[in-house]
């Protein structure tokens, strides 16, 4: 393979640009692997781990556009640097919108839209704090999605709003709907009267849709930015919209959704879930171990915990309805006891050799919540990401025994389309994972909206299709299941994208936690 990078000094494109022009120049022929990052010392960290750091890309500062292409020969190489070159001139030279001048500073759009009340801050990290000060103290709220931005900034910055009745979600605050509008990654879901609060963006979305799926909807979907839970900012953006749907008028249950927080911000969620007498779902990605000591607690409160992100959706809908909680839980365990015949009739098909199960993610909450749900009822799960650091993949592009793996984590995403967006790296996996003789089956979460890919259906089924071929050739089975994040009303359309799944041999369940928890009775 050569290895050619290509510097443009003073260049700047913001992530999505930058993504698809990676995912452009990926599909060129010849070409294995793209990345296409600002020169800062973090990306080049990461482009040397994965063995695209060359002298020339090392000298890269931060002001400068860093283009890396890895390709079978000399010719692919240089054919997709010209072809890079030529797209950004073509970005640069592209006319205006017709019409009106657009505004080319944060300050200069609020004196164009005075009526503005809510701004989106999508830039580098290290310029994101300051354009998200200036539409504070123009009296906006914020949507930080931006990452990489500083902790004391995220903490001064959440810490100003807070004081001026003003939200700031994020940074890395990738999914929110607001008045029914969705903003970053979010998916077409009607208005309803069940409130959610998240520093979790793909669990956000994963509770809005299957509250969707169930017939009702939402009034608002607050997403935080996952760093907020933490022990060092404190929920502060979590209390303040939890607080915001518990005196909105409109809203009769609320979901608290988040990876586990530290334990000082459980206690301020609980305490403050003290305050409302609305009936409020938790759904902190918790063990066993933490429900049991927080059960007493929870028991005095108008609250319940629920044990996955479909249970959340569940008893949310329930309590807005005023239906009866327990039933709701019958219904699940209904589900749950009809998935295990499922996946029991189906083992038989596997063989002695086939004892694994890998999961292959493009939302860090979904790869959380099958962990757990795995670790529960496997035993030790490796990953990327683990919940335990002892199982960590020594190479996360190796698996091994049962694995879970975000796609999304920087690893796989610096200078890259995220798995969202762009396929390509999971297809990849999805085929490596097939010509294991130790996996039995494969879990998929497929997420749709807003900023999502227009059909990622079409290219994950023609892998499933062709990984199950690679199995059968070689005289195995291979199960393939596969949930669908998203509604009917998203671009992509959640049936057409179910169907796509089911014809390409891929067993499609409702919901996230269903996938995991098939999945580990068809090994278990």
């Amino acid at each position: 393979m050569i290895l050619q990078t290509l510097l443009k000094p003073g260049e700047y494109r913001d992530s999505v640009a930058l993504m698809l022009l990676a995912r452009e120049l990926t599909a060129l022929p010849g070409v294995a692997d793209v990345s296409v990052v600002i020169g800062t010392p973090a990306n080049k960290a990461v482009l040397a781990q994965a063995g695209l750091l060359t002298d020339a890309a090392n000298a890269a500062t931060p002001n400068d556009l860093l283009i890396a292409v890895k390709a079978k020969d000399d010719a692919a190489a240089r054919a997709a640097l010209d072809k890079a070159q030529q797209l950004l001139a073509q970005k640069a030279a592209s006319p205006e919108t017709p019409g009106a001048a657009r505004p080319r500073t944060l300050r200069a759009a609020i004196r164009a839209t005075p009526g503005a009340n809510l701004a989106i801050v999508s830039v580098a990290g290290q310029y994101a704090a300051a354009q998200a000060w200036d539409a504070l103290r123009a009296g906006l709220h914020v949507l930080l999605f931006s990452d990489h931005v500083a902790l004391a900034d995220e903490i001064a910055l959440k810490e100003y709003a807070r004081d001026r009745g003003l939200l700031l979600m994020g940074p890395g605050a990738g999914t929110a709907i607001i008045n029914g509008i969705g903003l970053g990654f979010a998916n077409a879901v009607p208005r309803g009267d069940i409130g959610i609060v998240a520093a979790a963006g793909t669990g956000l979305q994963e509770v809005s849709t299957l509250i969707a799926k169930a017939g009702a909807g939402i009034t608002q979907g607050i997403g935080v930015g996952g760093r907020d839970v933490s022990e060092q900012v404190g929920g502060i953006m979590m209390l303040e919209g939890l607080r915001a749907l518990q005196a909105d008028p409109e809203t009769r249950a609320i979901v608290v959704v988040s990876k586990l927080p530290s334990s000082v911000v459980t206690e301020k969620i609980l305490a403050q879930v003290k305050q409302s007498e609305k009936p409020t779902v938790l759904a902190l990605m918790s063990n066993s171990e933490f429900r049991i000591q927080n059960s007493e607690q929870i028991s005095s409160l108008q609250s319940l915990i629920s044990g996955d992100l479909r249970e959340a959706a569940a008893l949310a809908v329930a309590l807005s309805r005023g239906e009866s909680v327990d039933a709701a839980r019958r219904k699940l365990a209904a589900e749950d006891h009809a998935l295990a015949t499922r996946a029991h009739a189906l083992r038989r098909k596997l063989n002695a050799r086939q004892k694994y199960a890998r999961g292959l993610y493009s939302g860090g909450t979904l790869c959380e919540e099958t962990m757990r749900l795995w670790q529960a009822s496997l035993g030790a799960v490796w990953s990327n990401a683990p919940l335990d650091p002892k199982y960590k993949l020594p190479d996360s592009n190796r698996s091994k025994q049962h694995t879970v793996v975000d796609l999304g984590e920087e690893e796989f995403t610096i200078g890259r389309p995220h798995p969202m967006i762009d396929n390509t790296v999971r297809v990849k996996r999805i085929l490596q994972e097939a010509r294991d003789p130790g996996v039995a089956a494969i879990a998929l979460d497929v997420v749709i909206g807003y900023g999502a890919h227009p059909d990622p259906a079409a290219e994950l089924g023609a892998a499933i299709a062709e990984a199950k071929q690679i199995a059968r050739k070689r005289g195995r089975a291979l199960i393939v299941a596969a949930s669908v994040t998203g509604t009917e009303n998203d671009p992509q359309g959640l049936s057409r994208q179910t169907d796509a799944l089911k014809k390409a041999g891929a067993v499609v369940l409702n919901s996230n936690a269903a996938v995991a928890k098939f999945v580990s009775w068809l090994v278990g």
